[in-house]
């Protein structure tokens, strides 16, 4: 049976995989395993060793606390359900990020004017 904790830290690995737009083959490569090892991972399926979990880590470019984050009830939701376990955010959230410094503040600015108006 599969752990709640090892389900949500492999929904983080797969999110943040995700955001920056590597595939399991290239996650697996960084960490010296194989791709179907990064989907049991993902899934829950097993469980990440502490020593995995960091490379891991530093092959995502964040902190091990990231995998962790949310696991009080503090995952942002819309209607109950997990905004980051909706690929339509995540793929906003890469090309927002791959946008020009400017060009963000702008659209931030922007949807920030439009969420104030719907209110």
């Amino acid at each position: 049976m599969k752990h709640p904790v090892d389900v949500h830290v492999g929904k983080r690995i797969r999110h943040r995989r995700w955001m920056v737009g590597m595939t399991q083959q290239q996650l697996a490569e960084h960490v010296g395993i194989k791709f179907q090892q990064i989907q049991k991972y993902e899934t829950g399926m097993n469980r990440v060793s502490a020593s995995r979990l960091w490379e891991i880590s530093d092959a995502l470019g964040v902190a091990i606390e990231h995998f962790f984050g949310g696991l009080e009830g503090d995952i942002p939701a819309i209607g109950g359900q997990d905004m980051l376990s909706d690929k339509e955010t995540v793929e906003l959230v890469r090309a927002y990020y791959a946008m020009p410094e400017n060009q963000r503040r702008r659209l931030f600015d922007l949807a920030r004017a439009l969420s104030e108006s719907a209110a």
